[in-house]
């Protein structure tokens, strides 16, 4: 009796090991959270800023989920929370949605950026990754903590794990050997990290989500927004770099 709850036991734990060890399919529950107060940088501390300061909050939080499996990954918000007051950035879109293809390296992305729906259609971004000796366990999985920049000048921090075997993350982030489950783009004072990792396989219809707009790479929407915002001055790398993420 005592060999067979030893071998029962062993049983349990490497079943639960190669569960947690060779996951390949699943949901992930994001929580993205942004300083709105950020906004008002650079500005002089008169009565409307400390006005606006007052009725809006300074943390805004939203939640996203990304859908995936070994050949395909979908991101997009859950739903809007009801409970955010947003200033003139930082409002999450239900419409938009950031679809990769890992086993073709395609990227689909629907985003809406003023009052031009787009879908950036591209290859999937290659970032110049740094992998540290730095962890921090996210949702339960040990992360690796790694760094590159977009836009030439962006620090960009994200945690990955290697217990989850696909190419992926929020946004159009990817690129590292495991799953992104914690994402800092210190610039735009916004975060995103899971908070809930479910072995739930997504079917046909969740992957293959519609998307409709104007079709374009990243380098047309950057010029297309450098464009529209040449004389807006300082406020405009910021609408700018959240656009490309």
């Amino acid at each position: 009796m005592k060999k067979l709850m030893t071998f029962l036991f062993v049983l349990a734990f490497l079943n639960s090991f190669s569960q947690a060890r060779f996951i390949s399919s699943g949901r992930i529950e994001f929580e993205r959270k942004y300083n709105q107060h950020s906004q008002f940088e650079g500005q002089e501390e008169g009565i409307w800023v400390a006005e606006m300061k007052k009725n809006y909050p300074k943390m805004v939080t939203d939640f996203y989920e990304l859908r995936f499996n070994s050949e395909k990954s979908v991101y997009k918000l859950m739903k809007e929370n009801p409970d955010n007051k947003y200033l003139w950035m930082g409002k999450p879109n239900e419409s938009d949605v950031a679809v990769k293809d890992l086993a073709k390296g395609t990227l689909s992305i629907q985003r809406d950026v003023f009052e031009q729906t787009y879908i950036i259609q591209d290859s999937l971004r290659q970032l110049e990754w740094r992998i540290t000796d730095e962890t921090r366990t996210i949702a339960g999985f040990e992360c690796k903590k790694a760094v590159t920049r977009i836009c030439d000048s962006v620090y960009v921090v994200a945690f990955y794990t290697d217990q989850i075997l696909v190419n992926s993350g929020p946004e159009s982030f990817s690129g590292l050997p495991g799953m992104i489950l914690g994402l800092a783009v210190p610039r735009l004072h916004t975060t995103w990290f899971a908070t809930k990792v479910e072995l739930i396989e997504p079917t046909p219809g969740q992957l293959f989500p519609s998307q409709k707009g104007k079709k374009a790479t990243w380098q047309q929407v950057s010029a297309d927004l450098n464009k529209a915002m040449k004389d807006w001055g300082r406020g405009a790398d910021r609408i700018l770099w959240s656009a490309l993420l």
